[in-house]
């Protein structure tokens, strides 16, 4: 389990491979709030972050900055306090990992007692003995607690590597700084030298971008409002070098100008864990990037310069601890086992997503043997059949990959997103590709082998795929962010209109006449024949923005119709 200041996830290893579980609605991440409402209630994850802004005294995010420590302690300020709650941090804490273990016992339909957690390399003894007591008062017990440069390490395979390695792990979550000097050899880690900052993360700079908002808009810095806002503008400027609130047009270069000081702030620790370690930035193997803010274009800038190499980012950076946990939980119970290792696979193998887009399992240049897998759903209403493609090259598109095979998985209809499918890819020594395909609700598998095809590839084949890899990147991205922006558009109009007709009067037809027109908008876009994303991405933010009302009004009634069937109202 990897609980996070700002996200939390859970995973375990099924039949031999380590996968991160999704919830009721196919997400991997929850989001690490709890909102306990006046009525006794507890809400954990979405829809507790959802009542941030209407409720923030009673919302309690980023409770990993408290957890073990004394009051006083700590200069940063939350907008809720604790103690008039009547609850301590550890027990915050515990709703999150409660919700985790729900999470995976829904997925494996059988009760789940025993954890993995990890937490940041400079925890203290406080803060450690604080996160194990959380996962205890969740009815957990805590097999482990790990430090999370190894859990990263692990999810990178580096635990596998035969060879003599030094590696730096730059951890830049929402509410923590981590940088490890780990080395390696013969699958042992030993941490050469650590530092970091356990008040430094992502929330700072979300706090930053709030006060340059709320100066330009003549707002208190305090409104909620503005800091959720800051988050989702930082995230677009990852992708986009502008966006608009509310009529100010915020620049990547504004939000970089925020960022310089913060990230300074890692420089100090980086350079002290690397002299504590005694080694120069050139000695080392990898850098690997680790926490959601390091998907920013200037924190992989700077780790490249700051280091002399590029940062590895081949693991999704906010999944890779959760999924190195995992890993370790597997090593705990005989799960998985240290093996030799004999070859790469040159090309990267995975499989065909909605959309036409080639979603990848196993990348390029993995460690042989290897196994990975992840978790899919039904993308459509009433369908009762998966067709899964199984893909191998660096294209964006599946339809420019080649085709190794295809395996059709049953299962029952339902609503989208109902059904659960785990494919496993299994790559051994030899180059026999093994996929499983497993219906998670009715247990059922279909298997298939490959042989050869997977790494018996010629070298001028290997070449001239990512020869035309290189040659067609813009377009091929291009073409994979359009599909992306296409496909959320497409998801959010039928939603924002059932959200029109079942609220009715309820909203102004000023309000209702705005969505509509930010929707109508949307749609000429995707009627168009310019396919700019960009636009689009825009447009589909502005109607979701429009709707937030919507949202909370739906919301509401819910709850009150929820109450009602209970005879509370």
């Amino acid at each position: 389990m990897d609980l996070g200041t700002t996200n939390s996830l859970v995973g375990v290893v099924d039949s031999g491979f380590p996968i991160l579980l999704a919830d009721e609605n196919g997400n991997r991440s929850t989001p690490s709030a709890v909102c306990y409402d006046h009525n006794g209630s507890i809400q954990v994850g979405n829809i507790a972050l959802r009542q941030r802004a209407l409720n923030p005294s009673r919302t309690v995010t980023s409770v990993k900055r408290l957890i073990g420590r004394r009051g006083g302690e700590s200069d940063w300020r939350p907008h809720y306090n604790l103690s008039e709650l009547g609850v301590t941090p550890a027990e915050v804490s515990a709703e999150i990992l409660k919700r985790l273990k729900s999470i995976a016992e829904n997925a494996l339909e059988q009760n789940v007692s025993r954890a993995v957690i990890t937490v940041p390399a400079f925890f203290n003894d406080a803060q450690r003995a604080a996160t194990k007591k959380a996962g205890e008062l969740a009815g957990l017990t805590v097999e482990r607690i790990l430090s999370e440069p190894t859990a990263a390490a692990l999810a990178y395979g580096l635990d596998k590597l035969d060879e003599h390695q030094k590696v730096a792990v730059y951890d830049l979550g929402g509410g923590t700084f981590d940088i490890s000097i780990l080395e390696m050899r013969d699958g042992v880690f030993q941490v050469l030298a650590t530092a970091g900052d356990t008040q430094l993360g992502g929330d700072d700079l979300d706090q930053a971008l709030a006060c340059f908002l709320a100066e330009k808009l003549s707002r208190p810095a305090t409104d909620l409002h503005l800091l959720e806002a800051a988050e989702s503008i930082k995230k677009r400027l990852s992708t986009d070098d502008t966006t608009e609130f509310h009529g100010v047009t915020i620049t990547r270069g504004d939000l970089e100008k925020l960022a310089k000081p913060w990230l300074d702030r890692t420089r100090q620790h980086c350079l002290r864990a690397l002299s504590d370690a005694k080694i120069k930035p050139g000695v080392l193997d990898e850098v690997i990037l680790v926490g959601g803010s390091t998907r920013m274009p200037l924190v992989r800038q700077f780790v490249a310069e700051l280091f002399g190499k590029e940062p590895n980012t081949s693991q999704n950076p906010d999944e890779a601890i959760a999924l190195g946990a995992t890993i370790q939980a597997g090593i705990l119970a005989g799960s998985l086992r240290q093996v030799l290792l004999l070859d790469v696979t040159p090309l990267s193998l995975g499989i065909e997503t909605f959309g036409g887009l080639m979603n990848i399992i196993i990348p390029r240049n993995t460690t042989l043997p290897a196994k990975a897998g992840e978790m899919f759903t039904n993308a459509v209403a009433n369908q009762d059949i998966m067709l899964i493609r199984i893909l191998q090259g660096e294209r964006e598109l599946a339809n420019d990959n080649w085709e190794l095979g295809r395996i059709e998985v049953p299962f029952p209809g339902g609503p989208k997103g109902s059904a659960r499918v785990g494919v496993q890819f299994s790559l051994d020594a030899d180059g026999i590709l093994h996929v499983l395909a497993r219906d998670t609700v009715t247990n059922s598998d279909t298997n298939l082998e490959i042989r050869g095809t997977a790494i018996d590839v010629a070298d001028e084949r290997v070449e001239q795929m990512i020869a035309e890899s290189i040659e067609f990147a813009f377009d091929d991205m291009n073409e994979r962010i359009w599909t992306e922006a296409k496909l959320k558009a497409e998801e959010l109009l039928p939603a924002v209109e059932a959200a029109l007709t079942q609220l009715g009067d309820a909203i102004t037809a000023d309000e209702a006449q705005t969505v509509r027109q930010h929707a109508a908008n949307v749609r000429e876009l995707l009627d168009g024949t310019d396919h700019d994303a960009k636009a689009l991405k825009t447009a589909t933010q502005l109607l979701d923005d429009a709707t937030q009302t919507l949202a909370v009004l739906l919301l509401d009634r819910a709850m009150e119709e929820s109450l009602a069937r209970r005879g509370i109202l």
